[in-house]
């Protein structure tokens, strides 16, 4: 019998994109429960009996201290210790947008240097996610491209082509940022998990990178939404997509399903 992965899906006050999240997962074969961080945060164990993980995009806490700042300080002081442990068993995270944000501030990402364990207490944050270069909110659909060499469970042997090949962005504080050293590092460690297609790099991100990973690949962060296109009504253009450009997984469910089979590899 095929043992079915449960995902854990992490809400807070201001979070609106849980449910797009959850239906993500159970489109792609896992059994999806969203757990507010207020009880996490009473009963830590509870992580343990989950095969992957979603801090879900929104406005967490209202991005009243900073985009993701309040959940990221709870998250650092009351749960990294369970998280960290998930992550050494092999459990894959996603952290779209907000999420993203969250998990740079809580010190999930970039993770541990290549080949060591999860420290006992989380780094200060090494990147960051600063305003975009318009100084605007900006929602669109934007072409994507995937290294070859990454090392991302989540985008591991997807490719993206032409019409197909894009993610929805909606967000006003995206453009990654690092030094460059930081960056050099990310790029040769591999964990450069998807960037923006040349053109469509609309935040002024580093070397047009929209989403890494940490060095094992387990946890992804990435500011476009990869859970909002899992079916192909959702494309802009879906009416005018040739029926083979159709025939496939779309590219945000692509993602969900690497991370699922993944997680049914480890129970």
């Amino acid at each position: 019998m095929t043992t079915t992965p449960r995902a854990l899906i992490i809400t807070a006050p201001g979070i609106n994109c849980d449910g797009e999240l959850g239906d993500a997962f159970e489109s792609a074969g896992a059994v999806a429960e969203t757990m507010l961080l207020a009880r996490l945060l009473r009963t830590p164990s509870e992580i343990d009996r989950f095969d992957l993980i979603g801090l879900p995009g929104g406005f967490s806490y209202g991005d009243d201290a900073g985009a993701g700042r309040v959940m990221a300080q709870l998250m650092r002081n009351g749960l990294y210790p369970a998280l960290a442990a998930a992550l050494e068993r092999g459990v894959p995270m996603i952290a779209p947008c907000n999420g993203f944000q969250i998990a740079v501030q809580a010190g999930l990402l970039p993770g541990p240097e290549p080949g060591m364990s999860w420290p006992a207490t989380p780094h200060e944050a090494r990147v960051s996610l600063v305003p975009n270069t318009s100084a605007r909110f900006h929602d669109c659909w934007t072409r994507m491209t995937i290294p070859s060499e990454t090392n991302c469970v989540w985008t591991q042997g997807l490719s993206c082509e032409g019409e197909t090949g894009v993610l929805p962005s909606a967000h006003g504080e995206g453009q990654f940022y690092a030094d460059k050293e930081t960056i050099a590092h990310l790029e040769s460690s591999g964990q450069i998990a998807i960037r923006y297609a040349e053109g469509e790099n609309f935040n002024g991100s580093r070397n047009d990178i929209a989403g890494i990973c940490d060095p094992s690949g387990l946890v992804f962060g990435l500011m476009p939404h990869p859970e909002r296109f899992t079916r192909w009504t959702q494309h802009p253009i879906w009416t005018r997509l040739d029926a083979s450009e159709k025939s496939e997984d779309t590219l945000g469910l692509s993602m969900f399903r690497n991370a699922v089979h993944h997680a049914r590899s480890m129970v």
